[in-house]
């Protein structure tokens, strides 16, 4: 361990120059670690906005045939990534009052299942959820546009030409504006009589994956394997698609050369170091030590350095999201174990690559040349 401990007194005998490498790098992982963390928080709270409260894919029968429970039942079990398949009745209604008119797009169900879909019991804004008979749920955007409350009447015109009464329950959020004016959900019973179905007779199966990326081929196998069209939301939302690979793609070369900056100031210091302990280096070799264990003096120099400056990164960077935690915006920055484990490799695996140049340099130094050029 001679390398090694040449490299420390190395880096000791020039402690401004060693805590100002470490300085870089701390900067360059923390700016890694929590620009990182931020679009990817900002990311998964874009995808809980848009799909956190809704199917990620629906299944739906052909022209005028329907579909029963057992399909829901066969699909969740056939595939482990489903988390929770929900028959529906799903329909056309117009709210009508007085002059007023508005499209309402209602779901009929079990109100225990509903909610393992669109959590509506946590999303409640006023009264309860809860789907008995001739009950309704509307959005927190329709009721005030139109004065409705819980206790209230809504009057529906169905799509049979026939009105329809519910008594409204509950005011529900779902943090979407079209969804919080233009959905309503009904009891199944009801939604069942609007269609004219059977009680095991439904119009569609939806369905929530625990990963929401998988929802394209989840919906093809799906599709093939019951003969029914596959609704699948992420051919639905392409723009919010697009616009989070743009995201990444910005994340990625911000970091990438992030890294690059550090490996060039890393590189570029041990190179100046290599030349300004050429005489010791070259004593070191007249007096017996190899090629190998010259060039790992530097080696070891940007081990510690990069070790010394990945800890300092990530505190930093930790900090930097703490103090992120105290700015008023509507999502928080969660930074992932493994993203931080791997940000640390990559700073020390770059500090260790910024040594070649210099430990190669070494290598091929002339003792007896730099003795006799003093």
């Amino acid at each position: 361990m001679l390398s090694l401990r040449i490299a420390a007194r190395f880096l000791k005998s020039s402690p401004g120059q060693s805590l100002l490498i470490m300085a870089g790098i701390a900067v360059g992982i923390a700016t890694q670690i929590f620009v990182g963390s931020l679009i990817t928080s900002l990311q998964a709270d874009l995808i809980d906005s848009a799909v956190g409260s809704s199917a990620h894919i629906t299944l739906l029968p052909g022209e005028g045939e329907t579909v029963d429970r057992a399909l829901a039942a066969d699909a969740s079990a056939s595939e482990d990534l489903i988390s929770t398949a929900v028959p529906v009745r799903t329909l056309s209604g117009i709210f009508v009052d007085g002059e007023d008119s508005v499209p309402l797009s209602i779901t009929g169900g079990d109100a225990a299942r509903l909610d393992t879909i669109y959590g509506l019991s946590d999303r409640m804004a006023a009264g309860s959820f809860r789907l008995g008979e001739g009950e309704a749920v509307v959005g927190t955007v329709f009721a005030e546009k139109y004065g409705v409350g819980t206790g209230d009447g809504l009057d529906v015109l169905l799509p049979s030409g026939s009105p329809a009464t519910f008594e409204v329950s509950g005011v529900f959020d779902l943090g979407q504006a079209t969804a919080n004016e233009r959905v309503a959900f009904v009891d199944a019973a009801s939604a069942a009589d609007a269609l004219g179905l059977a009680d095991d007779e439904y119009s569609a199966v939806q369905i929530q994956l625990d990963d929401v990326f998988a929802s394209t081929d989840v919906a093809a196998r799906l599709s093939e394997k019951y003969d029914v069209e596959a609704v699948d939301w992420q051919a639905e939302n392409e723009q919010l698609l697009s616009g989070l690979a743009a995201q990444s793609g910005s994340s990625a070369m911000i970091q990438a050369f992030v890294l690059i900056a550090v490996a060039l100031g890393i590189a570029s210091t041990l190179a100046i170091s290599a030349v300004q302990k050429t005489r010791q280096i070259g004593i070191l070799k007249a007096i017996g030590m190899g090629d190998g264990a010259a060039g790992r003096i530097f080696l070891w120099q940007a081990a510690l350095l990069g070790v010394g400056g990945t800890l300092g990164g990530i505190a930093l960077g930790f900090g930097l999201i703490a103090l992120f935690g105290v700015v008023p915006v509507p999502f928080s920055i969660s930074p992932e174990p493994t993203f931080i484990a791997l940000s640390a490799a990559i700073g020390i695996t770059v500090a260790l690559l910024s040594s070649v140049i210099p430990a190669r340099s070494t290598s091929r130094l002339d003792p007896i040349e730099v003795i006799q050029n003093g």
